[in-house]
């Protein structure tokens, strides 16, 4: 019966402040609204990954390497196996004759039936026929097709070899939006690659083996029976379940991250909610005194809130889980660049659950802190409205409350992230996040209230002085919105840091095009084209292909017996900006699982299975930097030992220092070499950069083949020039600085729509904390109003001074905002991205203005109640 009573009494009480306690649930709506949204997505992208799988890599087993098999690695790959299906795949030129366009792209060159599940997905749908029934036909990229203005029927020259476009290709396993911007694929048939003349010493392909097995294989059993075979030959392989399980992972990462965006914007609504019960108690002090002077406790009058603000909560996770479940059909739209295959999206009860629990969670665990205050509200309130508390005194609860929301949102990390540092780091994150803002909003409080000077007029004054006033509202608001425009601001300045970078880097007469697999034979006529055309050489390299035979006389035999349980490699292993880093890196443990860092001997043993890029030259360039030892520019005597350098991560990659020793394997010629320093490489820069370094006077006879870097004035220079270099060398390939930027461009953009897609939950939150905020403190500001015009302030007046006040509170809430989105962009620009810091004010005074604006308006829209009618009837509404 007690019970009942107090839900009695909860209901009773809300009926008069209902329009009220429901704006202050809408503060939640959108943060349980985008959680909701995201684990619906997650389920359902764990549930598409499952089901779709197997067409992701398109055969039960793919086996890959960097190198040619030997006869002996062929014949077993021969073996395993139903149906077998190969391909050689690499980075080349094009050419489209009927355009003269040119592009680097992703040569497949494919024979055999893959894939084994799904399809190449082309247009026309016969396409995939017409190139699987032989004959030199291609398939192009669609987006490549579209930028070219090419069609099917037309032609396309890939080294030396002219292909008929047989149709566009709209879908290859594993394929996104993304990678087809990047690096649009172009099938041919295997048999012709002998032909194209792009197969030659120094080409850096891929080779892929694609399997099928019988019906009812176990293949995960069958690879581990034959998986010493593949570790023994440096082999790469990969299962479904294995991408299955990557995948997953990968997407997994992704939604916990979204679901920290979220996260921000659920704490924001937290904020909003503390805020706004912490004025509705206040409020509701007369009241509470009554029901303490007949007879009800401190305790039931607690709870009797307390039940008011759970209500809230729940009835804010409903709405807010209904609208995320609606939301959620956006989410694969928004991602769909990013995303290899299609979701099909259906309502997650348990998503739904989570948002109801986090609601109902939320609303204690925020509701608690301004719900003490109840239990020391004392009966006299209600006969001496002038009563004064007595002094505040320390509250034990309310530490214990500030623990748990601490550990709400630590706890919340965790179950994102799954491991301890990131969480302390997001947690300590957020709570300074929310103390600086808060700092500075009370510090720019401050400046106001000493600024004010009496010559002022009498409208400017008092609506400088209603940001100080009590019940005033300024540091939640400027909490709430400065952080929203702390975001949007982040976003703004890291993409120009970056895009103006890059965009310096193809300026005046810095390298914005690269040649490269310049063979020794066409050097000088590469050279002599490029003066014809007006262009400088800036840099030219030589590149050759080398080999480690041992390390402090350790060889590739004696490291395969070391004891000591391989572990995975958590990364590519080489930056991935290095002229020699393998192409094979960016998948080099696809077979393994990830997350352990890869022990030295494991890291040597790799060293002498893959082929190294390495150049000679007698001066260090510009991006270099000596770390240790002693650059030595000119080889010794014969005999002696080379003393060659290694860039410092490579150094430790491999467990080696100087003084250590290395043997090269150099085309079949053994050469002893010492460790002769070690140097720091920015690999951002624009020019060539290696892991290993040789001096001058030894490599100069090797094979190998060259890199030429020039620089073009505009666009029309750089597509004259690369059709010229693709119609004479057709093997050689060209980076255009300029596409890159042009890609990067549209990378940043796809980027943008999903982080301002995540980043509008919390604006959205922000504000309707401001509305709420806004139009609590009118009830605040009434009396003053009223009073103001009991001693005849005209309406226009008040007008003035609410639009002054909201005004000024809109001003310190974007400049707040602005001042924490400098301090970040700052850090990004200087310690993770390295580079020079730069502001683009035009958006950030754009921003600004439309917080400051859209906060004035917001304030006066709350306000025109009390400004449009009479004196009278405002009191009497209020009594």
């Amino acid at each position: 019966m007690k019970g009942r009573w107090l839900f009695l009494m909860a209901w009773r009480d809300s009926r008069r402040n209902r329009s009220r306690l429901f704006l202050f649930m809408a503060s939640i709506v959108c943060g349980i609204a985008a959680l909701v949204a995201i684990y619906s997505f997650g389920y359902d992208l764990k549930r598409s990954v499952d089901e779709q799988a197997a067409t992701l890599v398109g055969a039960d087993l793919s086996v890959n390497s960097g190198r040619p098999v030997n006869k002996t690695e062929r014949a077993f790959l021969d073996s395993l196996g139903m149906d077998r299906s190969r391909e050689e795949r690499f980075g080349s030129m094009v050419l489209f004759p009927r355009t003269g366009g040119t592009r680097l792209v992703q040569i497949r060159a494919l024979s055999g039936a893959f894939p084994y599940y799904g399809r190449l997905e082309t247009t026309p749908a016969s396409a995939d026929q017409s190139f699987r029934k032989g004959g030199r036909t291609a398939l192009v990229d669609n987006a490549l097709m579209l930028q070219f203005n090419a069609r099917p029927g037309d032609s396309i020259k890939v080294g030396e070899v002219t292909f008929l476009i047989a149709g566009a290709l709209n879908q290859a396993p594993g394929q996104t939006g993304i990678s087809s911007s990047v690096a649009p694929i172009v099938y041919i048939p295997l048999s012709y690659m002998a032909e194209t003349g792009l197969s030659q010493k120094g080409s850096r392909i891929e080779y892929a083996y694609y399997y099928k097995f019988p019906a009812g294989t176990d293949v995960e059993k069958q690879v581990k029976g034959i998986e010493p075979r593949l570790e023994k030959d440096d082999l790469r392989y990969e299962t479904v379940e294995m991408r299955k399980e990557n995948t997953g992972r990968f997407f997994g990462d992704l939604t916990n991250f979204l679901s920290l965006v979220g996260f921000i914007a659920l704490l924001l609504g937290c904020i909003g909610v503390a805020s706004a019960i912490h004025i509705y108690i206040k409020e509701k002090t007369a009241t509470i005194a009554i029901m303490r002077c007949l007879g009800v406790t401190a305790r039931k009058a607690f709870m009797i809130y307390l039940i008011e603000v759970v209500a809230i909560g729940l009835v804010g996770a409903i709405i807010g889980s209904a609208l995320g479940s609606g939301v959620q059909v956006l989410l694969p739209m928004v991602l769909k660049d990013f995303l290899p295959f299609a979701i099909s999206t259906r309502i997650s009860g348990r998503a739904v659950a989570q948002g109801l629990c986090l609601g109902g969670v939320i609303s204690v665990v925020f509701g608690l802190l301004p719900l003490l205050s109840i239990r020391k509200i004392p009966p006299l309130f209600a006969l001496r409205s002038s009563y004064e508390q007595q002094a505040r005194t320390g509250d034990p609860l309310k530490w214990l409350v500030y623990a748990l929301m601490l550990l709400f949102i630590g706890g919340f990390a965790y179950l994102q992230l799954g491991r301890w540092m990131p969480t302390i780091f997001f947690t300590l994150g957020v709570i300074g996040a929310f103390l600086i803002l808060a700092g500075v909003a009370r510090g720019l409080m401050a400046f106001v209230r000493i600024i004010i000077r009496p010559s002022w007029s009498y409208l400017l004054r008092q609506g400088f002085t209603n940001l100080y006033r009590p019940n005033n509202q300024t540091v939640i608001l400027m909490v709430a919105i400065g952080l929203s425009t702390a975001l949007i601001s982040i976003l703004f300045f890291t993409q120009g840091i970056l895009v103006k970078q890059l965009g310096l880097a193809g300026s005046n007469n810095q390298a914005n095009m690269i040649l490269f697999d310049i063979q020794s034979s066409q050097e000088k006529s590469v050279d002599s084209l490029t003066l014809k055309e007006g262009l400088p050489i800036l840099e030219r390299v030589p590149v050759i292909t080398v080999r480690i035979n041992s390390i402090n006389g350790k060889t590739a035999e004696e490291a395969e017996q070391d004891t000591i349980a391989p572990r995975a490699t958590a990364g590519a292993e080489a930056p991935p900006h290095s002229a020699d880093a393998s192409p094979r890196s960016a998948d080099a443990q696809s077979r393994r699982p990830a997350g352990a860092d890869m022990t030295p001997p494991r890291a040597q043993r790799r060293a002498f299975n893959e082929e190294l890029r390495v150049t000679y030259r007698s001066v260090l360039s510009t991006s270099e930097k000596i770390t240790a030892g002693k650059w030595t520019g000119q080889a010794g005597s014969a005999g002696e030992p080379v003393p060659v350098s290694l860039e410092d991560g490579y150094a430790r990659h491999i467990g080696v220092h100087v003084g250590d020793r290395i043997s090269f394997n150099v085309q079949g010629t053994d050469i002893p070499a010492v460790v002769g320093s070690l140097r720091k490489v920015e690999w951002g820069r624009m020019q060539t950069n290696f892991r290993i370094l040789f001096p001058a006077g030894v490599l100069e006879d090797a094979p190998q083949f060259h890199v030429l870097l020039t620089h073009t004035p505009n666009t029309e220079a750089a597509v004259r020039y690369q059709q010229a270099v693709v119609r004479r060398f057709p093997n050689v390939s060209i980076i255009d600085l300029g596409l890159i930027l042009a890609i990067l461009d549209q990378l940043l953009e796809k980027i943008n729509e999903v982080i301002h897609f995540m980043a509008a939950f919390s604006v959205v939150t922000g504000f309707i904390v401001l509305i709420a905020s806004v139009r609590n403190s009118k009830y605040q500001r009434i009396q003053e109003s009223v009073l103001l015009r009991t001693l005849g302030a005209v309406r226009r007046q008040v007008f003035a001074i609410s639009a002054l006040e909201y005004l000024f509170l809109g001003v310190l809430a974007a400049l707040t905002g602005l001042l924490l989105a400098l301090a970040g962009s700052w850090l990004l620009a200087r310690y993770l991205f390295k580079l020079p810091f730069t502001v683009d004010w035009v958006s950030a005074t754009g921003l600004f203005l439309v917080v400051s604006l859209l906060t004035m308006l917001i304030g006066l829209l709350n306000s025109r109640g009390i400004l449009n009618k009479p004196t009278l009837e405002i009191l009497r509404t209020e009594v």
